[in-house]
């Protein structure tokens, strides 16, 4: 049986009780830290997914003795595995992160007035990874690490290597295009962007 979610204010304990090696207080922390995780390495490895993951949460095992940090620090810490085992697994393969949108994605898109609203939904339904995929690849990282990692500016910018200002920037970026997507017009099974320019606020 699932050991059950504890709040997010407490998973900073949590934290620190898997690193003195209790099980549970682990299994706790891998099913909150796990889906985000696995959502960010689909934008990266598509199908193969699931087999970084499992390198990452090996690595993480191993190394978790040395970790120090809150809850926080280790979604960082954890993203952050994760990436560097992408990458190992894309220079082994020699391929780039690819995951195509199906046009019928497209279509099914809900049309909405409330863009804002619609772009976080999104993060939930079955289109979204295709749909964050389709942006630049500095954007789609950025809005996968801030919007369903749940890391701040600045964390997400250790995860990639630049400065939180370009983080919270492509962040946004990506976000106005979703909105923009979302707020497409229908005409004949035809979607059609309309000339508004549609509003979102920024992620901080």
């Amino acid at each position: 049986m699932t050991n059950p979610l504890p709040p997010a204010a407490d998973l900073t304990a949590e934290v620190q009780a898997a690193r003195q090696g209790d099980e549970a207080a682990f299994n706790r922390l891998y099913h909150a830290v796990q889906p985000g995780l696995l959502r960010y390495l689909r934008l990266l490895v598509g199908a193969d997914a699931e087999d970084v993951a499992s390198e990452t949460w090996l690595q993480i095992v191993r190394d978790l003795h040395t970790f120090r940090g809150d809850e926080g620090g280790f979604r960082r810490w954890a993203a952050t595995v994760g990436r560097h085992r992408a990458m190992d697994h894309l220079r082994h393969h020699q391929r780039r992160p690819s995951v195509p949108m199906p046009v019928e994605a497209m279509v099914e898109l809900p049309a909405t007035d409330d863009t804002a609203a619609s772009a976080e939904q999104l993060m939930t339904t079955g289109v979204a990874l295709s749909l964050i995929a389709s942006l630049p690849a500095d954007q789609a990282e950025a809005v996968l690490l801030r919007a369903v990692l749940g890391l701040d500016a600045r964390s997400a910018a250790d995860v990639l290597g630049k400065r939180p200002g370009a983080v919270r920037m492509a962040a946004h970026r990506g976000l106005r295009r979703l909105a923009e997507v979302l707020g497409v017009e229908r005409h004949g099974g035809v979607s059609v962007t309309p000339g508004a320019d549609p509003t979102l606020n920024e992620v901080t």
